[in-house]
């Protein structure tokens, strides 16, 4: 752990507001460095695991064990254009982890699934994520858990209504 991080002290609402405290005190900075943290180690460890990229590894848990959707669904799915994922998407089929077809419904369309080879990535990145999870909630007992869902679900409920009125302002 970083002496950063070693030293961080747990400032309340109102000290905040009082001292006018630096942003990295603020419970949005800390979360973000607590999501960063867990990013980068799964990073690593979906590279270790399976040689996949970041938007690699997004593209193959978005496919899953799915039936095949279209590229536009696809991109989508993990809040990137068409055009973005496309150089990902080739290189995922080059390696044979990716199949794409052309929908048969509509055949200006493709569609794109997870190979076999690609089903055994996916599911090792679950297997990484589910070990991951394991490992960070480990400390918890049962009570602090139910405690701590609660408050993430009405921290992200609020976020959504602010993001939403940041929306309508402009």
């Amino acid at each position: 752990m970083t002496e950063k991080l070693k030293t961080m002290r747990v400032v309340s609402p109102e000290t905040v507001d009082a001292e006018l405290a630096p942003i990295t005190a603020m419970m949005s900075s800390r979360l973000m460095v607590l999501a960063n943290l867990l990013k980068r180690g799964a990073i690593l460890r979906y590279k270790r695991l399976a040689g996949l990229s970041s938007v690699e590894f997004g593209l193959v848990a978005s496919l899953g064990r799915r039936p095949p959707m279209s590229v536009v669904r696809l991109a989508e799915a993990v809040g990137m254009d068409k055009g973005q994922i496309s150089r990902a998407l080739a290189e995922l089929v080059a390696r044979r982890l990716v199949a794409k077809a052309v929908n048969p419904l509509d055949n200006r369309e493709t569609l794109v699934s997870l190979t076999r080879a690609g089903l055994a990535a996916h599911d090792a990145i679950v297997a990484g994520a589910q070990d991951r999870n394991r490992r960070l909630l480990e400390q918890l007992n049962p009570h602090d858990m139910e405690l701590l869902l609660g408050h993430i679900d009405r921290l992200t409920a609020t976020a959504a209504e602010m993001l939403a009125a940041e929306r309508e302002l402009g």
